[in-house]
């Protein structure tokens, strides 16, 4: 088989595992500790949920009841139709970007493209895209302004690789009832470029009852993932790119992340700033970029650079939805920092762009707490231990819960010499007892400070525990507090 030349950026960088693997993780990253991201697209527009424009193809799912009866029924109105209502008439990036650094954010990632095969920006390989309809806007590119205009790394999201497979039950049809054997309209001829030709995944899927193959093994749509997802890193040059799932279609893939290291590396005097996150877990893949943990997290302290990712609701808007609480975010934040990951949230955003109020509130309870006790999480590392204490979450991804903390319960950062220690729970006697700092431990404590208190602490290094006293005036906020020792 004759090689394909893909033309890609040359650079410091080859599409070999060998080569990928030289990567180094940037300095940026590895500070930043807590980005936001809007996992925003037409898939909005109903404000029904995640995954909505596989969903209504798939009788009996409550998606599909919902269309059919706000919409019509999918062999009518499908999601080729939901896309054009798509409008984003009062997205306003600048201030949402605005918000999201008050917030403490220190990169965002923006949605190119999820499973649903419509790109937010003004693709060049694919007429189903946000300045071709619906929003009449360049999405991506909108936000790429805002961001870079503020100083913030920019990145993006891709969720292409898995949509052939993924879009499969467009093809089906009902099977009981009054448009029974009536096809749905991914089965039209003259939508084929937007619902793809994948037959071969439907009766795949029909026949097993579930999506068998999440990257398909197509070439065409390997060598059409590439085309789009290169004009994506070449228009906007991110320094972020997230691929939902592990390093797609083999050769092809690593020619992507070839591609963006080395688009990056020429615009930075030859050295790679920007970071590929992959979900495979094998430490020989995610050696070439970072591990990308969904809804979880690591259970220890990685040798490697990591994030998780997640939502404070669903992937999108759903007015069935229950929030996160800040309590909840800023609790997860402190655990995944302390083994050495960065945090990932999504803001789910309203079709029009705009926030919701429980949005603004989280948002703004979260500024509020990271303007005191940031220090303890920008710029940090583990620190030889991340936890003291009885709680601790199961690692793995899709293993996200709330946890039940007690006042023994401490998280560990370091930086610059000091160790941070974060309680987890306000202790109803006013005391921190830290027993991993005693003078067993070989550590010599000078000083304890308060984040967020100018007085002066007291406190008491005993043989087994570094024993800290709580200002009177202090209270239970519900947040984790922070104390610096030196």
């Amino acid at each position: 088989m004759e090689k394909i030349n893909f033309n890609i950026q040359e650079g410091p960088f080859s599409p070999t595992w060998e080569s990928l693997r030289q990567f180094k993780c940037p300095q940026w990253f590895l500070d930043a500790k807590f980005g936001i991201w809007a996992h925003w697209g037409p898939q909005s527009v109903p404000m029904y949920g995640d995954w909505y424009a596989r969903n209504i193809y798939r009788e009996g799912e409550p998606q599909y009841y919902y269309h059919w009866r706000k919409y019509d029924h999918p062999s009518k109105v499908g999601y080729k139709d939901i896309v054009q209502m798509w409008k984003a008439e009062r997205f306003k990036p600048e201030e949402l970007i605005d918000l999201y650094i008050k917030a403490g954010a220190r990169y965002f990632v923006a949605q190119a493209v999820h499973h649903d095969n419509f790109d937010n920006w003004n693709s060049r390989y694919h007429r189903w895209n946000a300045v071709n309809m619906g929003p009449k806007k360049d999405i991506v590119g909108m936000w790429c302004k805002a961001a870079r205009e503020r100083g913030l790394p920019f990145g993006v999201s891709e969720h292409l690789a898995a949509s052939f497979s993924w879009f499969a039950p467009s093809k089906g049809h009902d099977t009981k009832g009054s448009y029974k054997g009536i096809p749905y309209d991914g089965n039209d001829p003259a939508y084929e470029d937007f619902y793809h030709p994948n037959r071969d995944e439907y009766e795949l899927e029909k026949q097993h009852g579930k999506i068998v193959n999440w990257y398909s093994p197509n070439p065409q749509w390997h060598m059409k993932w590439f085309l789009r997802i290169k004009d994506l890193i070449d228009q906007y040059e991110p320094d972020f790119l997230y691929t939902d799932g592990g390093v797609p279609f083999g050769e092809v893939g690593l020619n992507i992340v070839a591609h963006l290291y080395n688009t990056s590396a020429k615009n930075h005097g030859g050295i790679n700033q920007a970071v590929h996150t992959q979900k495979d877990t094998n430490p020989e893949v995610y050696k070439i970029g970072v591990l990308d943990i969904e809804r979880g997290a690591a259970e220890d302290i990685l040798s490697h650079p990591w994030q998780t990712d997640t939502c404070l609701g669903g992937w999108f808007y759903d007015v069935r939805a229950v929030y996160k609480t800040p309590q909840q975010v800023i609790e997860m934040l402190i655990d995944i920092v302390s083994k050495g990951g960065n945090l990932l949230l999504n803001i789910p955003q309203k079709p029009d762009g705009t926030l919701d109020d429980e949005c603004l509130y989280i948002l703004d309870e979260i500024a509020k707490w990271m303007r005191v006790n940031g220090e303890g999480i920008y710029g940090t590392r583990p620190w030889k231990r991340y936890r003291e204490g009885p709680t601790k979450g199961q690692g793995g991804a899709f293993q996200e819960k709330k946890l039940e903390w007690t006042p023994e319960d401490f998280r560990f950062t370091q930086k610059d010499g000091k160790i941070f220690a974060f309680q987890m729970k306000y202790p109803g006697d006013h005391k921190a007892i830290i027993k991993s700092l005693g003078l067993s431990s070989g550590i010599f404590v000078k000083k304890v400070k308060l984040l967020g208190f100018e007085g002066k602490l007291e406190f008491d290094q005993l043989e087994n525990a570094l024993v800290i006293k709580l200002p009177e005036k202090w209270y239970d906020t519900g947040y984790p507090h922070c104390f610096c020792i030196e």
